[in-house]
């Protein structure tokens, strides 16, 4: 980096054996030599980040070329496998294999998600259950629903369960129930989020291998030192 002054250290002093203008004097010195340090990071920053991000926009600009050539190019293997079969289906990704064991597979992920009414349904489901009198049997039910209207991880509603739940609404009555797991089915609002592509390849002894395509997938080279990251964690 032409132009750039590196970090500065500073010198070890026995503050222990200084005199207290001398122990002043030190202590300014540090000081200003931390404050130079400062200037040089800010400087080196500006230098090094923006080389840096215009290789990541590259990458992500190529990539994206790539994304939009594969996409089209297998489309019309798509058609021609509809063709072939007689028959189109629905399915969200389509995979096609080599014979030396090359795989390309296309698709799109699906956020199986509710809006919020779906918690003006739960809350009319609650009010069946606190209805109920508490007995032995009741109580196995209201584990049953309890279960069934538990958020997955993010925080949404397992539409599976709610399938379960409403098979069980056949037995009941009740029009809290009925109700709230009509408002639940119809908040249920999939939503398509990304658009992927996943490639596959045997190695030389036969075992499939998961070819890396983005930055966070792709590995290192075997004599990369990354120990400069791993000793913050010590």
């Amino acid at each position: 980096m032409v132009g750039t002054n590196p970090p500065t250290t500073s010198p070890v002093v026995d503050l222990s054996k200084l005199s207290e203008k001398e122990l002043a004097a030190e202590l300014q010195r540090r000081n200003a030599l931390k404050e130079g340090n400062k200037v040089a990071y800010k400087s080196l920053s500006n230098e090094v980040v923006p080389t840096l991000f215009q290789k990541l926009l590259t990458y992500s600009q190529i990539g994206a070329e790539i994304k939009a050539e594969i996409y089209s190019s297998l489309k019309t293997l798509i058609k021609l496998k509809f063709e072939a079969y007689g028959i189109k289906s629905d399915q969200m990704s389509h995979t096609f294999t080599a014979d030396n064991g090359d795989s390309i597979t296309i698709g799109y992920n699906v956020n199986r998600g509710y809006d919020d009414t779906a918690f003006l349904g739960v809350a009319k489901v609650k009010e069946f259950i606190n209805s109920l009198a508490t007995d032995a049997q009741t109580a196995k039910l209201i584990n049953q629903i309890t279960r069934l209207l538990r958020p997955t991880k993010t925080g949404d509603l397992d539409p599976k369960r709610i399938l379960e739940l409403r098979q069980m609404t056949n037995d009941y009555s009740d029009p809290n129930l009925l109700e709230g797991v009509k408002i639940i089915e119809d908040a249920y609002n999939p939503t398509r989020s990304t658009w992927f592509i996943q490639a596959k390849y045997k190695n030389g002894v036969g075992i499939e291998v998961n070819l890396p395509l983005s930055l966070s997938a792709a590995p290192f080279p075997t004599d990369f030192d990354l120990s400069f990251l791993l000793d913050e964690e010590k």
